[in-house]
């Protein structure tokens, strides 16, 4: 495989703080001989562990680039034991737009891993994780929230893995992220997720969904600052202790805590985030927006839980993900 063609304008060995560029070679209509220039912070002081730090991996979610953008700024290489690299947003193109995917190629960074340095250019920059800067990584976290289309309760995430031992190592650092909620998640499509390669590698690999709706909330991106610096606390990379606080256990093991849409329509939700819920409550109705006096479908719930996670948008289309109910564990 022919080598990436990103240009990087850090040097990741050197101790310091550092800003710059990945430097993505693009040749367009509107830059003929451009490049796309991701912003990237090094912070490394002397040998310990490397954590790298995302956010943008959908370019319509914001809590994690407010925070980076935030710890680039205060982060100083004296606080720092190991390295730490700072990506706040990863599909930039799509970040730039305020939208899920690229403008560019349209890519979906969350769908293109392992990447392809001979592909797009949101196959180039996922290959550049996957070959260059996940290889330096003992952590990574990625932020991730709802976007425009997805509302969620804010929590932490880690998954079923093969290997148990790595498995505990993940859960121990979302438990150190301290989310106001803790799942074990089932990824609808794990196959070509960043998760996943990063998990391949062996990496403790920290995830989240911090809300939605294509904005955020002074909440929100507080939980994901404290966080990010309770996890870099939990990997000896800052001093002290992580903050911990309360936080309840969920999963979504079973395929029936996630629900589709059908039909097309006007969605009224018949509760709240966070509301209590028992098989066969009614979830949502859809209208049909196409006539009057027509009775609107009814989704119920096939399982008992806690209602984590919402489809935005008032209006829905078949294939849309509608709701998803966690259960709650001990």
């Amino acid at each position: 495989m022919r080598d990436n063609p990103i240009n990087s304008t850090v040097d990741f060995e050197k101790d310091g703080v550092q800003h710059g560029f990945l430097k993505v070679p693009y040749s367009g209509d509107d830059s003929a001989w451009g490049a796309v220039m991701v912003p990237v912070t090094v912070i490394k002081n002397g040998s310990g562990p490397t954590a790298i730090l995302t956010g943008a991996n959908h370019g319509d979610e914001y809590e994690g680039p407010i925070a980076l953008w935030g710890m680039t700024h205060t982060m100083k290489a004296d606080e720092v034991s190991g390295r730490v690299v700072i990506v706040p947003a990863m599909n930039y193109p799509a970040f730039n737009a305020g939208k899920r995917t690229s403008w560019i190629d349209g890519g979906n960074m969350n769908r293109v891993f392992p990447g392809n340095p001979e592909g797009t250019i949101t196959e180039i920059i996922a290959d550049y994780f996957s070959r260059t800067l996940l290889p330096m990584a003992d952590y990574v976290i990625d932020i991730h929230s709802g976007g425009k289309t997805m509302e969620f309760l804010p929590f932490g995430a880690a998954h079923i893995l093969d290997d148990k031992d790595q498995q505990a190592r993940c859960v121990a650092a979302v438990q150190a992220f301290s989310a106001p909620y803790t799942l074990m998640l089932l990824e609808p499509d794990a196959a070509h997720l960043y998760d996943t390669a990063a998990e391949n590698q062996g990496k403790v690999f920290v995830s989240t969904e911090l809300g939605g709706g294509g904005s955020a909330s002074a909440t929100t991106v507080n939980i994901a600052r404290r966080g990010i610096t309770n996890v870099l606390k939990h990997a000896g990379i800052l001093a002290g202790e992580p903050e911990a606080g309360p936080s309840v256990n969920l999963d979504t093991m079973n395929p029936d805590c996630f629900i589709t849409s059908e039909h097309r329509g006007l969605i009224e939700m018949r509760h709240d985030l966070g509301a209590q819920i028992k098989k066969g409550d009614l979830l949502a109705v859809v209208y049909d927006t196409d006539r009057t006096g027509a009775a609107p479908v009814e989704y119920h719930s096939k399982v008992d839980g806690l209602f984590m996670g919402r489809h935005f948008p008032c209006l829905i289309r078949p294939g849309d993900f509608l709701a998803v109910i966690a259960s709650q564990v001990d």
